[in-house]
């Protein structure tokens, strides 16, 4: 008797749990924004460099390099089987030409009122007068242009992999690339073909599905030990940039985040409750992804959680933000493609004492309402300037005087980047009239994954379900809470 009752008093013993504030993924990333800043700060006050890091910094550096290595790892495999679905999954949709038009419109309006705003900030505060700075930055990495923009889009290999051999010192080395706008051109080949073959090709489609949730469960492990990441990430930027960095080149830096605050906070919220919709909803709602960009400058590794936050979060219909979403993190890009490119555009020109007139202004708005794409396909933002300063005639010897604070600006650039990813199915989906609005003026709990408990509970039912029937309402409870 007395054995039992200590079992059973053991067993009703809650054990140990983090209160719900903490538990929360938005305040582990704040957190791990915290520690970072404040291990980075350690390190760079106690002597690492970028060249020589000490044990701290190196630490950080290995554990910042080794998480953007993960996401990495699966865009390849992510971007086509996520296309591929995406297309097949229109055809649950009514009206999809139209809705892929509209969404490839409001890309296009957007892109029009980031790239303003960053000419007018540009002319106003006028960033590349008086930096001080010499002109002995020189740029030779890859330049963007129309001609290579045009050719990229063909296919080398199935897989848009590439690669390139370099020798050092006797020693050769050689790395793997790929070309994500030929990984996205094929997909979209292929996701269309399977549509015409139709039913021969229902095993395909059901293979590729399978294929595109394994992938998904695996980046959902990365995602979740995003703050590990967050504190490398971070404490290396610290540790290797720092304030100093950013010193000489401190107004071109301020304008560049007054231009994303200005599209974020101002352009967004107003598209947002012009249609109807709550801005704190909407920021609640888009948040998680929008850290996750913030630390980890990659709008393709945030891609999974900007389509689970725009489903769940923001009622877009599973079927159009599968098509919208991965669409947008290759070509929707208002800080990397427009506000970026200005902004250092007439830094550039400024620096070199170049004058530039309106026809000029409208080119550099025409390359980034056209030329977004061209971004997916290279290294995003350099090579999206480069194309700009191309096209004007403008010296691209004046890149490698930006390349110094690059990393700090991407994170900024990419965070405006995923947001507008969200918003803009959010809105072409309100338009259209098939926006669930319950979902979106829902109470947010800070947890994206909240969702898969939900699953696998849902999953637990089925297997203990005696018929089918019973099977059948432990799917619809499940959806019911979700």
């Amino acid at each position: 008797m007395t054995t039992q009752t200590s079992t059973s008093a053991t067993a009703g013993k809650p054990g140990f749990r983090l209160p719900q504030w903490a538990s929360s993924f938005g305040f582990q990333i704040i957190a791990a924004l915290i520690v970072g800043l404040g291990l980075g700060l350690l390190a760079k006050y106690t002597g690492s460099t970028k060249t020589n890091p000490n044990a701290l910094g190196a630490t950080l550096q290995t554990i910042g390099s080794s998480y953007i290595s993960l996401l990495q790892t699966a865009v390849v495999p992510l971007i086509f089987t996520a296309v591929v679905s995406s297309i097949s999954n229109l055809r649950a949709v009514s009206n999809a030409a139209r809705l892929a038009w509209n969404t490839l419109l409001w890309f296009a309006i957007t892109s029009l009122i980031a790239v303003l705003i960053g000419i007018g900030l540009g002319v106003l505060l006028q960033p590349g007068a008086g930096t001080g700075i010499t002109q002995e930055a020189k740029y030779a990495g890859k330049s963007g242009d129309w001609w290579a923009f045009l050719i990229g889009l063909f296919p080398k290999n199935f897989l848009g992999l590439g690669a390139s051999t370099t020798v050092t010192d006797g020693v050769a080395s050689t790395s793997v690339s790929f070309n994500v706008l030929q990984i996205l051109v094929i997909a979209i080949a292929v996701g269309i073909a399977a549509l015409k073959v139709g039913k021969a090709a229902e095993p395909f489609l059901n293979l590729n599905a399978s294929a595109l949730a394994v992938i998904q469960k695996v980046l959902w492990w990365i995602i979740r030990i995003a703050p590990l990441g967050t504190v490398g990430l971070i404490g290396n930027a610290v540790a290797v940039y720092g304030w100093d960095t950013i010193g000489s080149l401190g107004k071109f830096t301020f304008a560049i985040y007054v231009g994303l605050a200005l599209v974020l906070f101002v352009v967004y919220p107003i598209l947002v409750r012009s249609h109807g919709l709550s801005i704190k909803q909407y920021f609640s709602g888009v948040w998680p992804a929008v850290q996750l960009a913030f630390v980890s400058r990659s709008s393709i590794g945030t891609l999974p959680l900007t389509q689970r936050v725009t489903e769940r979060n923001l009622g877009v219909p599973r079927a159009y933000a599968s098509f919208a979403v991965p669409l947008g993190a290759t070509t929707k890009m208002d800080g990397c493609a427009a506000i970026y490119p200005a902004i250092s555009a007439i830094f550039v020109a400024q620096f070199f004492g170049i004058h530039l007139d309106f026809s000029q202004y409208l080119l550099i708005a025409l390359v980034a309402v056209l030329g977004s794409a061209a971004t997916a396909g290279t290294t995003g933002a350099v090579v999206m300037l480069t194309l700009t300063l191309s096209t004007l005639g403008l010296p691209l010897a004046g890149v490698g005087l930006l390349l110094a604070v690059d990393p700090i600006l991407d994170m900024g650039r990419t965070a405006v980047n995923v947001a507008g990813q969200a918003l803009i199915p959010a809105i072409v989906a309100k338009r259209q009239g098939i926006l669930d609005e319950s979902l979106y003026n829902a109470l947010r709990h800070g947890d994206p994954f909240s969702d898969d408990a939900v699953a696998t509970a849902a999953a637990a039912d089925v297997r203990a379900g005696d018929s089918a029937s019973d099977a059948s309402e432990a799917r619809e409870l499940a959806g019911a809470k979700v």
